[in-house]
């Protein structure tokens, strides 16, 4: 087929192509196809395929037309963008191209057949003229010492506590965990309608109560009602309290106490069997915590270089490909609710909020997301960033080490092509940030707790 094109970039990583059929090859597929129509189509009053080509012309002319014109435009398409010189410009698999103004171009015979079309594109990035000018990555210092280790044995300890019924007549202490029914009572003493609730949990002095009564319910017994009238002040955090007094009627239904265990070899051998002594748990938990230091440290150098690179190197993002993003994570959540995309909208709506809402609502970090995904991956073809087979086993060792694990352990879990395959990407993009770290200047930053560092990732 004699096709010529222009293909012009356009806003928003887009292109707009013309291309012009000549009028002889229109003519041509005009002719092979209406012999198709005529050879396959039954009419009254013709035997089939004895249809002469007026009669299919004068009876379904237009219909056959749309159909031929849409033939060509896709054939010429295909032909235009399977060669060499227009791998660039080829459509995103999720962005249909369109007509220029939604119009059909008009199909006739004698003529050359030309149509525009616009379609979105796979961004450009010359990796080799990015900017790295004026990069400054911080490295957090994080120490995991006495106090982290402290702080997390608390926590398994917390995990492992026996929780028990205090005797009876002993009163509601700080800490304890009680259980209560509650109603809210309106000036004259009556049922706030909707305000009664039955068999509510909660530990005293975590304030994870609606009404925060938890100072008003201390030395309460079991089986005891008590009338509590409380006063908000005017700027707490909850606007349904704020400046308002509430009257409460509260029955204790239970009372327990959370018994901590020691801290001793006994508990490290009910935490896993594999601790024989609680210094084999300590010394497990040090390792962990340095490896998750570790990695933290490195996802937020990675990020601060990515979002100080899109900073300086910004580009256009195709609509479509941010809309196919959002769609994509709005399934994964669906998936992780454990129902489906339509079920989650109605959810979603029942809450007040609209799918439209929480999709305008992550454009940003998508947008933020899919440009250093781009970025990574023009930078790992223009600097040809590879991974040998024993690069890989120093991973796999790597690994087994963090982990307190044996190599072979290791090696099974990777065992897996997929598995494999994420592995080597990830090796490869950690090759490729210590040689753009050359790039940039890295100084250390602020001491931050263990904690701290993890609360930058919610």
């Amino acid at each position: 087929m004699n096709v010529t094109k222009e293909i012009t970039k356009i806003e928003n990583s887009a292109v707009k192509l013309t291309a012009t059929i000549a009028k002889e090859d229109v003519a041509s597929e005009y002719k092979s196809s209406i012999a198709k129509y005529a050879k396959n189509i039954q009419i009254p009053g013709f035997r089939k395929g004895h249809v002469p080509v007026s009669v299919l012309e004068n009876k379904y002319g237009e219909s056959i037309k749309a159909e031929i014109l849409g033939d060509l435009i896709d054939k010429s398409m295909n032909e235009i963008l399977q060669a060499d010189d227009a791998k660039e410009y080829r459509p995103l698999p999720y962005a249909q191209p369109r007509l220029e103004g939604d119009k059909m171009p008009e199909l006739a015979t004698d003529k050359d057949l030309t149509y525009t079309v616009i379609y979105d594109i796979f961004p450009t990035v010359d990796a080799k003229a990015l900017n790295f000018k004026g990069i400054v990555i911080k490295e957090p210092q994080v120490e995991v010492g006495a106090k982290e280790l402290e702080e997390e044995l608390k926590a398994i300890q917390e995990r492992n506590a026996a929780v028990l019924d205090k005797k009876d007549g002993d009163p509601v202490e700080k800490d304890n965990v009680v259980t209560i029914d509650y109603k809210e009572l309106d000036d004259s003493g009556a049922v706030v309608a909707g305000s009664e609730r039955e068999g509510f949990v909660f530990t005293v002095g975590s304030g994870e109560n609606i009404y925060k009564i938890d100072d008003e319910i201390l030395g309460m017994k079991k089986d005891e009602t008590k009338e509590i009238t409380k006063t908000y002040a005017a700027d707490d955090k909850d606007a349904d309290l704020a400046g308002k007094t509430k009257k409460l009627s509260v029955t204790v239904k239970a009372i327990k106490v959370r018994t901590l265990p020691d801290l001793d070899d006994d508990l490290a051998q009910d935490v896993n069997e594999k601790y024989k002594t609680l210094d084999d748990l300590k010394k497990d938990i040090t390792r962990n915590m340095e490896t998750a230091r570790d990695r933290r440290i490195r996802e937020v150098k990675s990020q601060s270089l990515l979002n100080q690179l899109v900073e300086k190197n910004d580009f256009e993002l195709p609509k479509s490909m941010i809309e196919a993003e959002n769609q994509a994570r709005w399934e994964m959540m669906a998936n992780q609710f454990q129902t489906t995309p339509e079920q989650l909208e109605k959810m979603v709506l029942s809450s007040g909020q609209t799918k439209e809402a929480m999709l305008a609502q992550w454009a940003g970090n998508t947008e933020k997301m899919l440009k250093s995904r781009i970025l990574v991956d023009a930078l790992l073809r223009e600097k040809n960033i590879t991974v040998t087979p024993e690069e890989i086993d120093a991973e796999y060792e790597k690994i087994a080490n963090e982990n307190g694990i044996t190599v072979d352990e290791v090696k099974e879990h990777y065992k897996d092509a997929k598995a494999k395959e994420y592995l080597i990407d990830d090796t490869k993009e950690n090759k490729l940030y210590e040689d753009l770290y050359k790039q940039v200047k890295v100084e250390k930053g602020d001491k931050i707790t263990f904690a701290d560092l993890f609360k930058a990732e919610q």
